[in-house]
């Protein structure tokens, strides 16, 4: 059984999203792509439950998604 992965590379979320490296990091810098990536060294990955998450969520900005992830925590911790 293979499982697949849960933090993908910037290369693997672009190809995922059908855009160019140079897109992706665009939307990313400029705070359109709502999922910050989670650092592990050197290395940039991107969760792909949060992805899925946000696309559910109509691809908010960064702004808006941020404000929606830490409403749920809150209403998680109660």
């Amino acid at each position: 059984m293979m499982m697949e992965a849960l933090l993908l590379s910037t290369e693997e979320m672009a190809k995922r999203l059908s855009l160019s490296r140079s897109s992706f990091y665009s939307l990313h810098s400029s705070g359109r792509l709502g999922p910050k990536p989670v650092r592990l060294n050197r290395r940039s990955l991107w969760s792909l439950q949060e992805f899925e998450a946000w696309i559910a969520h109509d691809c908010p900005s960064r702004e808006i998604w941020q404000k929606m992830r830490s409403t749920d925590k809150q209403s998680v911790a109660r």
